[in-house]
């Protein structure tokens, strides 16, 4: 079964080729990493699949709906929930209240905010937290947290909205290896456990080796290899990628062979 299907998606900026041809599926429960060098043209991937971007060319379908071009609030909630490089909470309020506001936010109830808003949703916020191990922190503000606590509760408050795909933008950064690898082994229990599509950005290869099901690699805009993690490690293609600019040249030319011959 498919979940999301990105279909040749294009995107110029100028006389620059930010992404060029790019088609990929993701199942439901899978993890799907991006990677590549500075420049590779994975966050205007990224961004063209949760709606930040526009594409020149091509189509991003989500269960079956095309959502190309739509904007972000709306693919939202048509269910993709997402994370950012650096965690986005309020951090005046309490760790409970965060996930509180993005469940009054998902259900279009921030119009009707009232002095109770503080116990509305509140057992639902609850059970979310409890996903992500932060159940016991309900009550301490945000801002006292350790930012391994802070991502946790950045994933909680994605989660509240019942995603069917979850976007990751470099989840781990600014994490320690073992926080980076508790946060990792969590998405993806949660991810298979509820069958979420995980599509995500990473620049802790660690991280992404050990976590992710399948793993696409770009360079200039173009998909030059996809696989496994044993299939991507053990890609030629992939290995010449970082010796320098002949070896982006040659990845490129083989990828396009390859593909001219199927």
């Amino acid at each position: 079964m498919t979940l999301l299907l990105v279909d040749n998606l294009q995107k110029r900026f100028g006389g620059v080729t930010a992404a060029k041809n790019v088609s990929f599926q993701l199942a439901p429960g899978e993890l799907l990493a991006i990677i590549g060098p500075n420049g590779a043209g994975k966050s205007t991937t990224f961004n063209m699949v949760g709606g930040q971007l526009k594409p020149d060319l091509g189509r991003v379908v989500l269960d079956g709906e095309d959502v190309t071009g739509q904007p972000p609030r709306m693919v939202w909630r048509k269910g993709v929930g997402r994370t950012f490089q650096i965690a986005q909470t309020f951090v005046s309020m309490s760790v409970a209240e965060n996930v509180q506001m993005a469940l009054i936010s998902h259900r279009n109830e921030t119009r009707s905010l009232t002095a109770n808003a503080h116990s509305l949703h509140r057992d639902e916020a609850i059970g979310f937290l409890d996903r992500v191990g932060m159940a016991d922190m309900a009550e301490r503000p945000v801002s006292e947290l350790a930012y391994g606590d802070v991502k946790r509760v950045e994933l909680a408050i994605a989660l509240a909205s019942n995603p069917k795909l979850l976007l990751m933008d470099e989840p781990t950064a600014g994490m320690a290896p073992k926080e980076r690898a508790q946060l990792m082994e969590l998405t993806a229990s949660i991810a298979r456990k509820h069958k979420i599509g995980v599509l995500f950005t990473e620049h802790d290869m660690d991280a992404v080796f050990a976590h992710s099901d399948r793993i696409l690699v770009l360079v200039r805009g173009e998909i030059i290899a996809e696989g496994t993690p044993d299939e991507v490690r053990s890609n030629a293609q992939v290995k010449q990628v970082y010796l320098g600019e002949t070896g982006v040249q040659a990845a490129l030319k083989a990828r396009r062979a390859t593909v001219g011959a199927a």
